[in-house]
């Protein structure tokens, strides 16, 4: 099994390479002036966006530097003491939401500190794995195509993300103790 995973993983994209402008060819499709229509799209949606990265950058770092996240942090951590789930990996629960490059940066350096096979690393892992960036997601694609309204997807996506946090501790404490 583990063979045939493998062979498809190593031939997936050069099959798909070849693949489809053979069919756009055989369907008359032009492929060079429809890449070209795509990417005039992705340009002007990117100059679309930048408001939106700005402002939502500007944001991540008044909410670090002014001390919020320490604030917010030090609030949290007894709470954590108590039901036995590693403080170290809080300020992931609260960056994940936040900033994917972030977060990633901050799961590397738990890796580099504790190890992977710690229960930290895993859980710092399996948290990476199981939330999304909630607000990068709504600013950028929400903002790319002009909606205003998203506090509903808002709530939502933070709900999802503290479910993927909990459930992510949960599952390591079952899977590896």
């Amino acid at each position: 099994m583990y063979a045939l995973v493998s062979l498809i993983s190593a031939w997936a994209i050069p099959i798909m390479i070849v693949f489809i402008p053979l069919y756009a060819a055989y369907k008359k499709i032009p492929v060079y002036e429809s890449f070209v229509d795509g990417a005039k799209e992705g340009f002007d949606t990117a100059i679309k966006i930048i408001p939106h990265l700005v402002g939502m950058m500007v944001a991540i770092s008044v909410f670090r530097a002014s001390g919020a996240m320490d604030l917010l942090l030090g609030w949290m951590h007894p709470i954590f003491d108590k039901i036995g789930v590693p403080t170290e990996v809080l300020p992931l629960a609260i960056l994940r939401p936040i900033t994917g490059a972030g977060s990633l940066a901050f799961t590397t350096d738990l890796i580099e500190q504790f190890g992977p096979d710690s229960m930290i690393g895993r859980i710092a892992s399996t948290v990476q794995g199981s939330t999304d960036t909630t607000l990068y997601v709504i600013t950028v694609y929400f903002g790319a195509i002009g909606i205003r309204k998203a506090s509903y997807a808002l709530k939502v996506g933070l709900i999802s993300d503290l479910v993927g946090f909990i459930a992510s501790i949960v599952i390591c404490y079952l899977v590896f103790v």
